[in-house]
């Protein structure tokens, strides 16, 4: 994992003074923009659990989604260096999915939002665990 640039500590002490990269740019976006719309973040868990998936697998564990927003989804996701799509070029052809370092890196992040969810599980579902 990258190096660590401050403390959960410093970063409670320091995000109402407003966090910048070294350019000035703000940290949080970019990765906001990348995961931005009703899929992305729901494909990017479900490739938390798999080391390789398919196209496939991927669509029946999402369930409501259209061929058409999977294939874009995926291919936004892969442009932007979250996923990496392997094509064997076999009878019949098929494609694997699977996280890159950099999406891999993103594991402790819905680790927390997991761990959100179960604390506030009630409130947003109304119902007892």
């Amino acid at each position: 994992m990258s190096q660590e640039y401050m403390s959960y500590e410093e970063y409670l002490e320091n995000i109402k003074k407003g966090i910048v990269t070294k350019d000035g740019n703000c940290p949080v976006t970019p990765l906001l923009v990348m995961l931005q719309g009703k899929w992305k973040s729901q494909i990017m868990y479900e490739m938390c659990i798999y080391d390789t998936v398919r196209f496939g697998q991927l669509k029946k564990d999402l369930g409501d989604i259209t061929n058409t927003m999977l294939a874009k989804a995926l291919r936004e996701l892969e442009e932007d260096g979250l996923i990496s799509r392997y094509q064997f070029n076999e009878i019949p052809p098929h494609v694997e999915y699977s996280l890159t370092e950099m999406g891999r890196d993103l594991l402790p992040v819905f680790y927390s939002i997991m761990h959100w969810g179960f604390k506030y599980e009630q409130q947003l579902y109304g119902k007892e665990r």
